[in-house]
């Protein structure tokens, strides 16, 4: 009987193991999406007058914005001038956040007024004029 000889290559790779890394990115992933702030919008483009006193504010508040045809919105919705009451009323049951309006530079000044009333007789610890940057 003849002996045949079997050839087994070499079985050893010689490869990057990835597995901890793809691991370790999406650990990463987790923690970004935990930590990011998100801010929210009014949901309407508003053309802000400037100030030469603007200061960064919080970024947990309330944005409210009164558009150049007097419409009052808060997140992309129209609320109304009596809607800002409620709005503030709901959102500082748990925390107490301050209002901020983002007002167009051609509102009426009654409009704003009544907003600015609206939003401190409901119990905002402050309220504030957005300004342009």
């Amino acid at each position: 009987m003849k002996q045949r000889r079997i050839f087994q290559p070499n079985t050893i790779s010689e490869g990057i193991n990835i597995s901890p890394l793809i691991d370790m990115v999406f650990i990463l992933l987790i923690f970004f999406i935990v930590t990011t702030v998100f801010v929210e919008e009014t949901g309407v483009e508003v053309s802000k007058p400037q100030a030469a006193s603007a200061r960064d504010l919080e970024k947990n508040s309330i944005l409210i914005a009164l558009t150049e045809s007097g419409r009052v919105v808060f997140g992309g919705r129209e609320v109304g001038v009596t809607g800002v009451g409620a709005i503030v009323r709901r959102l500082n049951q748990k925390d107490s956040m301050p209002v901020i309006i983002q007002a167009d530079a051609s509102v009426p000044t009654k409009l704003l007024v009544r907003v600015i009333d609206e939003a401190k007789l409901a119990g905002a610890p402050a309220v504030s004029i957005a300004t342009e940057d």
